[in-house]
């Protein structure tokens, strides 16, 4: 039976069999009994598995009262950096940590600095989180400078960076800088939860993609008991169009929720996220009936876990509203059902930042059809619930690149369906230019393989041809974007690279054996001519 073997003090240690978390080594001054606990509780937090991290350093507490940092673990266990904000409430909480952690004075100038900067954090005064998280970084930059051999410190920092990053920074700037912290601890400590995992947070993003591809390969081996670090290779695999890889990420997060909840851990709602990965998968790979499984079985977990009395509590369910739209609208754009797609009703008393996918879903698709006044429509809907944002405790989502990319995306296809050409292309133009910057979502669709379509249904194929192209370099191997590649490139009459476009979508969807769509019927007939004409 294999076991998670994690380092404390320079020795090898045995924590609970069967669980594999990663190596940490974080030495504090706890009674001695703790450490292999706390280490347990430091890779809980580096791979984002929070509820466990909670409960660890709890455990902590009770059985080493004096022990500062489990005050300051606790602490960091309700801080989900880069997944969201916390509330006032979760701020309270936190500083009440915090407060315990500095009624019992850390024993080394080390643990005192890593208490002084996520106190920082959690101070009651009137700055906004911006203001904190940049200061709790500079803080975080100061530790790793005073102790340079802390592992943990540097991981922290270099994923503090990341949360810094404001909702309006069109650049890559902060990636950068964690990776250059990361980059030489990783060829150090490979098998560093922390480490790898923020590497793959830094090149979550077409221009880096590549650079995370080591860590991604490696994550999931070292941490295979965590469910989130199963899944997180799926983003870079995903970036870089490697279907299969994605897929079996994924597929291994999924089942490593369910040993999770089998072994009356937390975890088995982080099946989601990774049901959100495995959607997009499979419609790039033509496996429509598979993806229609994720979205049954997606269903039934989400209606399994709303039917229990304590879900209520659970800081996941906010978002069982978001995956039950989301799966469904991406299965009818990427299968191209318009009708579908513009049919699709928000989710009564969802959060507004919910809904707004479901009317910009219907705006692109209604785009399409030329349904001009029901585009115009939902776009006003859709900025009324961008005011509705605008008043709540997310509003710094409102100000948010994607939702400009998005409402681009938007204005372009009213402008399409109104017939106005010049004005949908120097729209949707613009929105592909931003997106191509900051890097589309990490399941979506290219804003310039929107343009490309574009310029396809106006019968400018060379022009599509040149966008779909650029296009498949920053989102390679996407089904849609293969298949509208190799039909413009026949329009063109470029027969070679239609033929060179099709041949690779043979090769992602396994010459189309799970597919039902009509499509290949043609392109075999395409492959077929060309080995005849070659004879």
């Amino acid at each position: 039976m294999k076991t998670i073997t994690l380092l404390v003090m320079g020795v090898l240690a045995q924590a609970q069999p069967a669980e594999r978390l990663g190596t940490v080594s974080f030495e504090v001054s706890c009674a001695p009994a703790e450490q292999v606990h706390f280490n347990r509780g430091v890779a809980l937090l580096h791979d984002f598995w929070y509820q466990e991290a909670r409960r660890q350093f709890e455990d902590i507490a009770k059985a080493d009262p004096s022990c500062a940092m489990a005050h300051w673990g606790v602490a960091m266990s309700l801080f989900h950096q880069i997944w969201d904000r916390p509330d006032e409430a979760t701020v309270a909480q936190g500083l009440k940590e915090m407060q315990a952690a500095q009624a019992h004075p850390a024993k080394s100038a080390r643990e005192r600095a890593y208490v002084a900067a996520l106190r920082g954090f959690y101070q009651s005064d009137r700055r906004d989180y911006q203001s904190r998280i940049e200061a709790y970084s500079r803080a975080m930059g100061k530790l790793f400078r005073a102790y340079p051999n802390d592992t943990d410190a540097g991981a922290f920092y270099a994923l503090s960076l990341l949360a810094a990053q404001a909702p309006t920074d069109d650049t890559l700037k902060l990636n950068h800088q964690a990776m250059a912290v990361l980059e030489p601890l990783f060829a150090t400590y490979p098998d560093h939860p922390g480490v790898v995992h923020y590497i793959i947070h830094a090149c979550d993003t077409p221009a880096l993609a590549h650079e995370g591809l080591t860590a991604a390969r490696h994550y999931g081996e070292i941490a295979a008991s965590a469910p989130h670090a199963v899944h997180m290779p799926g983003h870079i695999f995903s970036r870089l169009g490697l279907w299969q890889a994605d897929i079996d990420a994924n597929l291994g997060s999924v089942a490593a929720s369910h040993e999770a909840e089998a072994r009356k851990q937390s975890g088995a709602m982080d099946q989601f996220h990774s049901d959100d990965f495995l959607l997009y998968a499979y419609l790039q790979s033509g496996e429509e009936a598979r993806a229609k499984a994720v979205l049954a079985e997606s269903d039934a977990a989400i209606d399994r876990f709303e039917s229990m009395p304590d879900m209520g509590e659970h800081y996941m369910t906010g978002m069982f509203p978001y995956y039950r739209t989301k799966l469904r609208i991406f299965f009818d754009l990427e299968m191209r059902d318009w009708n579908s797609a513009e049919a699709r009703t928000a989710i009564e008393n969802a959060p507004p930042q919910t809904q707004t996918l479901t009317y910009w879903a219907r705006t692109v698709a209604a785009g399409h059809l030329h349904h001009a006044g029901q585009a115009q429509a939902d776009l006003r809907e859709y900025d009324s619930l961008i005011e509705k944002i605008k008043q709540g405790r997310d509003a710094y989502l409102a100000q948010s690149t994607g939702i400009k990319i998005q409402r681009g995306e938007m204005l372009a296809w009213i402008a399409f369906a109104q017939g106005k050409s010049a004005e949908a292309l120097k729209q949707m133009r613009q929105s592909a230019d931003l997106q191509d910057k900051v890097g589309q979502g990490e399941v979506d669709i290219p804003a310039r393989e929107m343009l490309a379509d574009m310029l396809l249904e106006l019968k400018l194929p060379q022009e599509a041809l040149t966008e779909y192209k650029k296009a498949s370099s920053l989102s390679p191997n996407r089904f849609n974007g293969l298949l509208n590649a190799g039909m413009a490139a026949e329009a063109a009459d470029d027969k070679a690279q239609a033929e060179s476009y099709y041949a690779t979508l043979m090769q992602i969807t396994h010459n189309g054996a799970q597919s039902t769509r009509p499509e290949f019927e043609h392109i075999k007939s395409v492959i077929a001519s060309s080995k005849l004409a070659l004879k």
